[in-house]
């Protein structure tokens, strides 16, 4: 359909797709570290305060204020304090940091110097996905460029502040995108969850103060303090500042990273020219995963929803990391739940009991139930055992330590709610009825 979304100024990838834009000469060439600059004039609780009241919200999933996080720090710890960068980004559907560090590395680094100079850290650690060879070059190569420049080192920009930063690569868990476990990872440990609390501002990375913010997050920080708070939350809506990125795939003519603004639909996402430009010829929505696959998903009458945090917790659903997935009339439920919940069976670190025995136990009555093998009474199941994982709703009554045990039961649930009819078709016909699967057999749990 014609263009009818609401124009966004974009904040994060105004630069993307310009000249060697990942350098450290084309940012400062569009205002780049200005923001460090006035940040470096400022007392650190003005600048905390001032994200606050720009209402920048955490873009790595629980959307928590960023301003707010910082300032459970405590100000008088002997200890160091640390920031760590959580780019692990390993959520299915998710995809929108890797383009930030690809793209304009340096945003995310002022944001780092901006932080770190506010809370009183030295030492940050910018923990990037396994896979991320090619981010972590360009990365690595802005970092350098940073402490050339005289912005990372001994000094900051003229200023009697000192600031390393250091890029750890992860093995491909994604566990260690949770934050505690990322914090495990980078002290050379296993990457499993820890018991909170106590939270990781107070007791994180080496047992100090620690802030762990996703790269969307940081990088979001240099326009606010180079434009101002007020300019920032005016992007936004009341409880949510600024614009994020969304990534949109599945079922659309164009699928990719777009900068939206929060009041922004799913609906518009898919339809508007600016976006998505609709479903493939002769298909319709059937249904949509608004934030990552862990998020409740949503069927096609509940989509005249805004991509932001409280319109979507209205809904009983989540914008997460920003993985918009769409699945058309022709998606089995069945078989897309079945792949999700493989997923999660094979993340899962085994340390909690709910979710190492519970996320095997679905994935294995999803397949039965894909093959036509299942009576009614494995759908009751089903929901019996992602019910003893993680109760919904609402979100955020997992029996783990950690989110990954919702993250493998919120869909279960979500998709028996909205759908429950398809699974007891595969039960009534003791076939899929949407045909053969295009992939093999998972082996004896799956």
């Amino acid at each position: 359909m014609a263009s009818t979304a609401k124009a966004v100024e974009p904040v994060i990838s105004a630069a993307w797709g310009k000249p060697q834009s990942w350098t450290l000469d084309s940012y400062r060439s569009r205002g780049g570290y200005d923001g460090l600059k006035r940040a470096l004039s400022m007392e650190p609780a003005a600048i905390i305060d001032e994200v606050k009241k720009s209402n920048l919200r955490g873009r790595g999933g629980a959307g928590f204020p960023t301003g707010m996080k910082w300032s459970f720090v405590p100000k008088d710890s002997p200890k160091p304090k640390y920031l760590a960068v959580n780019g692990d980004e390993s959520e299915p559907g998710t995809f929108k940091d890797r383009y930030i560090l690809e793209n304009d590395p340096h945003m995310m680094l002022e944001g780092i110097a901006i932080a770190s100079y506010a809370l009183g850290v030295h030492t940050c650690y910018v923990y990037l996905r396994g896979e991320f060879k090619f981010q972590a070059e360009r990365t690595q190569a802005a970092i350098d460029e940073a402490y050339k420049a005289g912005i990372f080192g001994k000094t900051m920009m003229g200023k009697d502040f000192a600031l390393d930063c250091f890029l750890v690569r992860g093995a491909g868990a994604y566990i260690c995108g949770e934050e505690t476990a990322l914090l495990e990872s980078l002290e050379g440990k296993k990457g499993w969850p820890r018991l909170k609390p106590p939270f990781p501002a107070v007791v994180g990375l080496f047992g100090s103060p620690t802030v762990v913010n996703n790269v969307e997050t940081l990088a979001s920080v240099p326009p606010i303090l180079a434009k101002g708070a007020e300019w920032y939350a005016k992007l936004g809506t009341e409880k949510s500042g600024g614009t994020h990125l969304v990534c949109l795939s599945g079922s659309v003519n164009r699928p990719g990273v777009y900068e939206v603004g929060m009041h922004t639909t799913i609906l518009e996402l898919i339809h508007d020219d600016k976006y998505g430009q609709g479903m493939p010829k002769g298909r319709k929505v059937k249904a949509v995963i608004p934030g990552g696959s862990s998020a409740p998903v949503l069927g096609a009458d509940e989509l005249d929803v805004a991509l932001e945090f409280e319109a979507l917790k209205m809904k009983q659903t989540m914008a997460g990391s920003g993985g918009v997935i769409v699945m058309d009339d022709a998606t089995c439920m069945v078989r897309s739940l079945w792949r999700v919940a493989r997923f999660y069976a094979e993340e899962s670190c085994g340390q909690c009991t709910p979710c190492r025995e519970g996320t095997p136990w679905q994935t294995r009555l999803l397949r039965k139930i894909e093959e036509g093998r299942a009576e009614l009474s494995d759908i009751d199941m089903l929901s019996n055992v992602a019910s003893s994982i993680a109760p919904y709703p609402p979100i955020g009554l997992g029996n783990t330590i950690c989110a990954l045990g919702d993250a493998a039961a919120l869909p279960t649930h979500s998709f028996l709610m909205r759908f429950r009819d398809e699974f007891e078709a595969h039960v009534r016909e003791h076939r899929c009825p949407f045909g053969d699967r295009p992939w093999g057999s998972f082996g004896d749990w799956s």
